[in-house]
């Protein structure tokens, strides 16, 4: 495994990070998930990350119990605040009662006194961000976080926040966005700012949603169990990556993979790590030996011929607009 910075931080984190959004609380039990986490530690993953939302808080309470008895200082635990956890209209947000109430929920379910790492899951368009910053800033004081990031916010939002956060003595250090060979909106303009200001990118989906790993083939049945796949067994096209001409795209990196000696996996998560503002990549498993093949991106340096040719593989498919990044914010 390798470990790097977290921004300007101090604190090393691994460059494969478990994540657990669609994989605890819904789609495997509590034995599996254990199984996939302690799998993940043996193999060098120290960072986890989790959000109160997934699951209707459910992951948390799943990573939470499948951490149990690991010694706290030798893992990184990343949890998030701002989506819905209720029914109640302050069940949601960045006010200062959900962000305090949301925190000593989310230390009661991961079964810890702190979080290492605790991030705005989007920008409040409802609430002063002030407010917001300050909220973060007395947790930071009351021990029951060491750092703050944010998720998908803007350009703008980062270096605003980032002077907020400065000003109050607690540095944002990191942004959690989309990032893989099909999604490149951040290179433009978040990754300059970010390293501009001292924050590093936690990036998910580096596999596009499974896209990348090449399981989806062209014309080929949909893998068993998969959540993309229909009730009838069929490919659900309408979702952005499972279009017909991404597929049959995506399989041209075959050969680019058998050529760096990793899967297709492997050599996605490996092109998101050539990013040296890329602190760590998130992967979720349902079962141990996909972690097993995920980690042997860690440390690989991808010969410079192979990423221009990733790039004339997938051409026009690539979006690099940063505005889409709007495609992720929840505006009233």
């Amino acid at each position: 495994m390798q470990y790097r910075k977290l921004g300007r931080s101090g604190m090393y984190v691994s460059a494969i990070a478990y994540g657990n959004w669609t994989t605890h609380g819904e789609q495997i039990d509590q034995d599996a998930a254990t199984s996939c986490v302690r799998t993940a530690l043996d193999l060098g993953i120290t960072t986890f990350d989790t959000a109160d939302a997934y699951a209707g808080t459910r992951a948390e309470s799943a990573l939470g119990e499948a951490l149990e008895g690991v010694r706290r200082e030798s893992v990184e635990i990343f949890t998030k605040v701002y989506f819905p956890t209720g029914e109640g209209k302050n069940d949601r947000g960045l006010s200062r009662k959900h962000i305090i109430e949301s925190v000593n929920g989310s230390l009661r379910r991961l079964r810890t006194d702190h979080v290492d790492l605790y991030q705005a899951h989007r920008y409040d368009y409802e609430t002063p961000l002030e407010v917001t910053m300050q909220a973060f800033a007395d947790i930071v004081r009351a021990g029951k976080a060491h750092y703050i990031g944010v998720s998908e916010w803007t350009v703008e939002e980062i270096r605003t926040g980032a002077a907020l956060a400065k000003d109050l003595g607690i540095p944002l250090v990191s942004n959690q966005p989309q990032y893989n060979l099909l999604w490149r909106v951040i290179e433009s303009e978040v990754v300059p700012v970010s390293e501009e200001l001292g924050l590093s990118q936690i990036v998910w989906s580096p596999l596009a949603q499974g896209v990348l790993s090449g399981k989806y083939a062209p014309g080929a049945p949909a893998p068993a169990a998969s959540r993309f796949t229909t009730d009838g067994g069929e490919l659900k096209t309408d979702q952005n990556y499972l279009q017909p001409d991404v597929l049959e795209r995506v399989q041209d990196l075959r050969p680019l993979a058998d050529e760096a000696g990793l899967s297709m996996a492997a050599f996605a998560i490996a092109w998101v790590l050539q990013n040296q503002n890329v602190a760590a990549a998130i992967v979720g498993a349902s079962r141990p030996e996909q972690l097993k093949d995920n980690v042997t991106a860690a440390g690989v340096v991808l010969d410079p011929a192979l990423l221009t040719k990733a790039d004339e593989v997938l051409g026009d498919l690539v979006e690099r607009d940063p505005a889409k990044v709007e495609s992720f914010l929840q505006r009233p």
